[in-house]
């Protein structure tokens, strides 16, 4: 039977469902990137890489069309978020568009569902922030 999470941005006027197969489908990662740092306004990103079919946005009373907006970065990384309160759903890059969404853990309703299984650019992790124990490490990714 399919796993379904649910979440949205602040005011709710974006809401949207993840249907996954198991809940191993989804990949939570840290990302200690400068350009998640600066999205996120924290010391890391945080994560969950689904695939498209999986993310849906939901209709309300057709303001969700309405409040979506897209931004792309000169990297090629595009974010989705809430016109209104502007918290950010998604983001994607050019690669990955019709392939995945790595949606923002927190703005999931019950993101304890799909903890981390791994961080990323860890050499960035400021040095007060702890390992994650137990996931996947990868000190720089090459481009």
């Amino acid at each position: 039977m399919p796993e379904q999470l649910k979440g949205s941005c602040t005011c709710k006027a974006l809401q949207y469902t993840l249907t996954l197969d198991s809940l191993e489908d989804a990949r939570t990662t840290l990302c200690h990137c400068r350009s998640c740092k600066r999205a996120f306004g924290t010391n890391y990103g945080l994560t969950a890489k689904v695939v498209l079919d999986a993310f849906k946005y939901k209709e309300t009373d057709g303001s969700t069309i309405e409040a979506l907006k897209k931004y792309k970065q000169k990297n090629g990384v595009t974010r989705e978020f809430c016109d209104n309160c502007g918290v950010f759903i998604c983001e994607y890059g050019e690669e990955a568009t019709d392939k995945f969404r790595y949606v923002m853990w927190g703005s999931l309703d019950e993101p304890e569902k799909i903890p981390p299984k791994g961080e990323f650019f860890c050499k960035e992790r400021v040095s007060w922030m702890p390992e994650i124990s137990g996931v996947f490490h990868k000190r720089e990714i090459k481009e």
